[in-house]
C-alpha cells in the first residue's frame, strides 16, 4: 500500500506514531507523512528547524513534510495559532500533491482540526480515510476550562462532528469513545473499531536493573491540566514524614511549573521533577521505579480515556498506582495489577502507596501487568488490526482471515 499518513505530531516530538510509521514501513509498505514544525510539548520550536529548515526529511523508510506552524508558547491565543496555522497550512498542501496514494491514516490526538488535511486529501482524490481517534473533542475543551455549552463549546461541536462524520472509518483507542461519538456526533457504530494502544518495544524488553534504597513511585507523560498532577502532590504532603517514599515527575507541559511552585510552597523535597527526557532514555526511570503513577481530573468524558502510559507501564512489569476514573480503573482492577482510587482523591492514593508498600511482596502485581500487556496490548496484533483497516478501506482484504480472529480477542 501507499499510505498518507496526517498527524501534527510527529518525531521528533514525543509521541508514538514514528513506531506505527515505521513498522508499516517495514512491512513493505510505502509512508509518506504530513506533520507540524516541531514544537511540542515546550511550545517552541526545535533547534534546526527554524527559518523553513528540514522541511522535508526521511527517517527509517519513512518520508516527512513539515507544513508551517506557529509555535504553541503559552497562553490560549498562541494555542489557537497553532492549531489552525497547522490545520490551514497542511490542508493547502494536501490539496496539492500530486502524488497518488491508496489510503489515508490520520492519528488524531489534539486538536481535532490537524486531520483536515486527511479529509481535503481523500475528497480530492476519492480515497478512504481512516482516523485513529486518541482524544475526544470537544471533551478536551472542556477538561481544559471551556464551559460545555458555551459558545466556543458549540463551535467545536460543530467542527468535530463534521470531521469525525467525515472519517470513513474511526479506529479508537478506548472503548468508552464509542459511545461519546456515537451520542454526540452521530457517527455510526459500523463505522467504528476499538483498537487499543501499544508500549514501543524498548519498554517490552528486560529493564536493566537500577539498585535503590528508597521507594521510587514514578508518574511519566505529559504534565497538564487533565493529568491533574495536584492529586500526586498532595498525597505526597499527606505521606510527607515518610522520607524514604520519593516522588518522581517524569516530563513536560502546560501545567509544570505550576506544580513546581505548588511543590516548593508546600516544602516537599521528597518530589523530584525531572523534566523532559528522550524516549530511549526513559527505560531507566522506568527500572528505577517501584511502582507507577496515573493520574486524570474527574471529568465524565476524560474518563473514557485509556492513556497510552498505561500500556507502556503494563509492557514494562510495572504496579501500578493511579486516581482516576472510569476505563482507567476498570482495566487495573482486571488485570490486578496495582490499586486505583477515584480522580482527584489525594488520600485514597496516600492509602493505596501505603497499601501497596506492605503488600508488594505477597502480589505479583508487575507480574500481572505484563501477562495482561501480552494478551490485549501487544505491538503485533495492533499493527495487524491497523494493516487489514487500511487494507481493507483501500479494497484489499488479503489478511482477513488471520487477521479477523484476533479482533474479537481485543
Amino acid at each position: 500500500m501507499r499510505i498518507l499518513v496526517v498527524c501534527q505530531h510527529y518525531w521528533p516530538e514525543p509521541y508514538r506514531l514514528p513506531d506505527i510509521c515505521e513498522e508499516l514501513a517495514k512491512r513493505g509498505h510505502t509512508v509518506k507523512v504530513i506533520t507540524d514544525v516541531p514544537n511540542y510539548p515546550m511550545g517552541v520550536t526545535y533547534p534546526g528547524y527554524e527559518k523553513g529548515r528540514q522541511r522535508e526529511q526521511e527517517r527509517n523508510g519513512v518520508s516527512i513534510h513539515r507544513c508551517f506552524t506557529i509555535p504553541r508558547k503559552t497562553g490560549v491565543v498562541f494555542r489557537f495559532l497553532n492549531y489552525y496555522s497547522y490545520a490551514i497550512s497542511s490542508t493547502l498542501w494536501a490539496k496539492h500533491i500530486d502524488e497518488e496514494y491508496d489510503v489515508v491514516f490520520t492519528n488524531q490526538t489534539s486538536p481535532v482540526m490537524m486531520s483536515c488535511a486527511a479529509i481535503a486529501y481523500g475528497r480530492k482524490h476519492r480515497k478512504k480515510v481512516v482516523m485513529y481517534v486518541q482524544d475526544l473533542w470537544p471533551a478536551c475543551l472542556q477538561a481544559g476550562g471551556i464551559k460545555k455549552g458555551s459558545l466556543i463549546d458549540r463551535i467545536f461541536h460543530w467542527i468535530s462532528g463534521r470531521i469525525y462524520r467525515s472519517a470513513d472509518q474511526l479506529l479508537i483507542s478506548s472503548k468508552g469513545f464509542q459511545s461519546y461519538l456515537e451520542k454526540e456526533h452521530r457517527v455510526h457504530s459500523d463505522r467504528i473499531v476499538y483498537m487499543p494502544q501499544y508500549a514501543e518495544d524498548l519498554f517490552t524488553q528486560k529493564l536493566e536493573t537500577v539498585e535503590h534504597q528508597d521507594v521510587n513511585l514514578v508518574f511519566a507523560g505529559n504534565v497538564g491540566i487533565a493529568q491533574n498532577v495536584d492529586t500526586i502532590l498532595m498525597a505526597a504532603e499527606a505521606l510527607k514524614e515518610e522520607q524514604r517514599i520519593k516522588w518522581h515527575i517524569v516530563g513536560d507541559g502546560v501545567d509544570l511549573e505550576r506544580c513546581k511552585e505548588m511543590a516548593k510552597t508546600k516544602g516537599l523535597n521528597c518530589i523530584i521533577f525531572h523534566g523532559r527526557k528522550p524516549l530511549e532514555e526513559m527505560p531507566y526511570y522506568y527500572a528505577m521505579a517501584d511502582a507507577m503513577l496515573l493520574t486524570l481530573v474527574d471529568d465524565p468524558d476524560i474518563s473514557r480515556t485509556l492513556p497510552g502510559k498505561v500500556q507502556t507501564y503494563m509492557a514494562a512489569g510495572k504496579p501500578i498506582l493511579c486516581a482516576a476514573n472510569g476505563e482507567v480503573q476498570d482495566v487495573i482492577h482486571e488485570a490486578n495489577c496495582g490499586y486505583a482510587v477515584n480522580a482527584g482523591d489525594w488520600q485514597g492514593m496516600a492509602e493505596s502507596v501505603k497499601r501497596f508498600l506492605e503488600q508488594r511482596d505477597s502480589v505479583p502485581f508487575g507480574e500481572n501487568a505484563r501477562k495482561y500487556y501480552e494478551s490485549h496490548f501487544a505491538k503485533g496484533r495492533m499493527i495487524d488490526k491497523l494493516e487489514h483497516e487500511l487494507e481493507a478501506a483501500c479494497g484489499d482484504t488479503r489478511h482477513s482471515g488471520s487477521v479477523n480472529n484476533t479482533a474479537e480477542d481485543d
